[in-house]
């Protein structure tokens, strides 16, 4: 079932990839790091009824595009190995590489959807 499920998103990441004539490490980045944490941001924002933590996350991103728009690509390589790195971490618990990518970038992100959506449900 992890397998699967590692399967299943790793092939949707390359089929965004191909459909867009990026790499596969700069879908990943700019899903996992990008698009991910700003639907969160904006859902936060929403329940302190203030736009704080969004505004600062594109910020932040525009930075990190005006300081790499020439070697963009090569940056995300970075980045990805640095993801890549941290879940292999987890080896000191047992986890293996996809088990930890399933656990870190699949069940916490729906568990933290599922929280901010029942919290957006009840405002």
């Amino acid at each position: 079932m992890i397998d699967k499920c590692f399967d299943i998103v790793a092939s949707v990441l390359y089929s965004i990839a191909r459909a867009t004539g990026m790499t596969y490490n700069e879908i990943n980045i700019i899903v996992y790091y990008l698009i991910v944490p700003l639907t969160w941001t904006v859902m936060i924002d929403i329940l302190l009824k203030k736009p704080i933590i969004t505004p600062l996350l594109l910020i932040a991103w525009a930075i990190i595009f005006f300081a790499h728009r020439k070697d963009f690509r090569k940056w995300c390589d970075w980045a990805f190995q640095k993801s890549v790195d941290f879940l292999l971490w987890f080896k000191r618990i047992g986890w293996d590489y996809i088990l930890s990518s399933v656990i870190i970038c699949v069940v916490i992100p729906i568990v933290i959807y599922a929280t901010l959506i029942t919290a957006l449900i009840k405002l």
